[in-house]
């Protein structure tokens, strides 16, 4: 997966809006106003793509078990975060898939009122 193809999937989503919150390099991805997915465009550029995606407590650490290139987040909740290292030995198909999963587990987190909106777009 290249930083365009992961770029294009995370904007496709209903609602998503890009940020560089934190500096110029530090990509965020929301919605509904909270962060889903995160990437260091620099490291990117240096070969050492990641992604910092939130995902379901018991599951993170099932997926760090299962994959040596999905390590606790970066910079983030450990409980929360993980980190998965793109182009390496994960299918692009199971990183949207864990990007999908960042993206529904904080779209569920919004209030009802803020959800009903979003599936209305």
């Amino acid at each position: 997966m290249d930083i365009q193809h992961f770029f294009e999937y995370c904007l496709a989503k209903k609602a998503v809006t890009e940020h560089f919150p934190f500096d110029k390099d530090t990509l965020v991805f929301k919605v509904g106003g909270k962060m889903f997915a995160l990437a260091s465009l620099s490291e990117w550029e240096n070969g050492n793509a990641a992604i910092n995606l939130k995902c379901d407590p018991q599951r993170a650490e099932e997926l760090r078990n299962e994959h040596e290139d999905i390590v606790p987040g970066y910079h983030m909740s450990k409980i929360h975060w993980n980190t998965v290292r793109v182009n390496r030995t994960l299918p692009d198909r199971f990183i949207r898939e864990l990007i999908d999963h960042s993206y529904e587990l904080v779209l569920q987190s919004l209030p009802k009122k803020q959800q009903a909106e979003i599936s209305m777009l």
